[in-house]
């Protein structure tokens, strides 16, 4: 065998074995756009061997209803004579597997000139994960705006309703006082009575939005002192046994000290309004890289695959605090078997208390 030819099938096993090695699926068609090469990487991504491809068309690896927008493409991109570039631009492309799922790619395109003719090779990357991460992100981002919107209608009915309607009914006590004064001293003072009394209604009111505005004792006292009076306020305000697992000395810094409070008071929230619970248990423990907190029930539990309304828009808070940390949270729960919130929030080892 001339030396010329061991050379030229020396140089075409290596370059396949270096097209096979690629991460990338590879594919050549020629200008009737048949199937010349296909890598290993194409097998695993479109889920069709190397010998039932070649020699066919290319549409077999594209959704139908791309074909002949692809084959358009294709003709226009070998008459610019560009040497390569990236398909799709700023849009992600679609291929066809095996079984007729269709999934996202990223794919660059590159042309080349051949004795036999123009071969197009085409470079492309399975961006499944990528995308569906887009688009969880995407659905966060709206579900955490919904919870903000939620949360500032909140504030703005209580501010109404019980600040601005008090402040009213003050101001026409305050008018009936200065025409009837001198001439009505009892009635004044009973009025006046009726006023402070709702004074301090309204300061009561001030205070306990002001509080889940932000928690003041969580600035005057600490994390744990604030959490212990969390849990003997949950305690005389449902009737629910509340028991608290926790290292009493553990400090934190922000934003980390307001997000562990916040997350165990929105745990606890939701076990008031929903789980029709006889105890619970709230436990902070430090592991490695950070702190597990865990806030479990006895109640009523709930199908978490199902996506209850009534937990949705409450869960949905909790893993925004903690996706603001890059925590987690995790729901485990069964119909009649309670339910346990498990989160994660990564803290620095110096950042955990004594």
């Amino acid at each position: 065998m001339p030396i010329s030819s061991i050379t030229d099938q020396n140089a075409a096993a290596r370059l396949a074995g270096l097209l096979d090695s690629a991460m990338d699926a590879i594919i050549t068609v020629n200008e009737a756009q048949r199937i010349v090469l296909y890598n290993r990487s194409a097998e695993k991504i479109f889920g069709w061997a190397q010998q039932q491809v070649i020699g066919q068309p290319l549409d077999m690896l594209l959704p139908p209803r791309f074909r002949v927008s692809h084959g358009l493409h294709m003709r226009r991109f070998g008459a610019t004579g560009i040497t390569s570039r990236r398909m799709g631009a700023d849009m992600v492309i679609h291929g066809l597997r095996r079984g007729g799922q269709e999934f996202p790619m990223d794919a660059s395109i590159s042309q080349l000139d051949t004795p036999e003719g123009k071969l197009y090779t085409v470079i492309l990357r399975d961006v499944s994960e990528r995308v569906r991460a887009q688009e969880d992100l995407a659905a966060y981002a709206a579900q955490a705006s919904a919870i903000r919107e939620q949360e500032k209608s909140r504030v703005a009915r209580e501010l109404h309703d019980e600040l601005a309607q008090s402040l009213t009914a003050l101001k026409m006590d305050a008018i009936w006082l200065k025409d009837n004064l001198k001439r009505d001293a009892d009635g004044a003072e009973r009025k006046i009575g009726e006023m402070l009394s709702m004074l301090d209604s309204a300061v009561a009111s001030t205070r306990r939005i002001a509080a889940d505005l932000r928690p003041l004792v969580l600035d005057d006292l600490g994390l744990m002192p604030a959490i212990e009076w969390l849990v003997q306020n949950f305690t005389q305000r449902t009737g629910i046994t509340c028991k608290l697992e926790a290292d009493e000395d553990l400090e934190l810094g922000e934003p980390h000290a307001t997000a562990v409070f916040r997350i165990i008071q929105e745990s606890m929230a939701n076990v008031a309004k929903h789980a029709r619970a006889r105890r619970v248990l709230v436990a902070i423990v430090p592991v490695e890289g950070g702190l597990r907190l865990k806030v479990q029930d006895d109640g009523l539990g709930f199908d978490v695959s199902a996506g209850r309304k009534s937990h949705s828009m409450g869960l949905a808070g909790l893993r925004e605090r903690a996706h603001l940390l890059k925590g987690s949270v995790v729901v485990h729960s069964r119909p009649g078997q309670g339910t346990t919130i498990d989160a994660f929030i990564p803290v620095r080892q110096q950042g955990l208390g004594a």
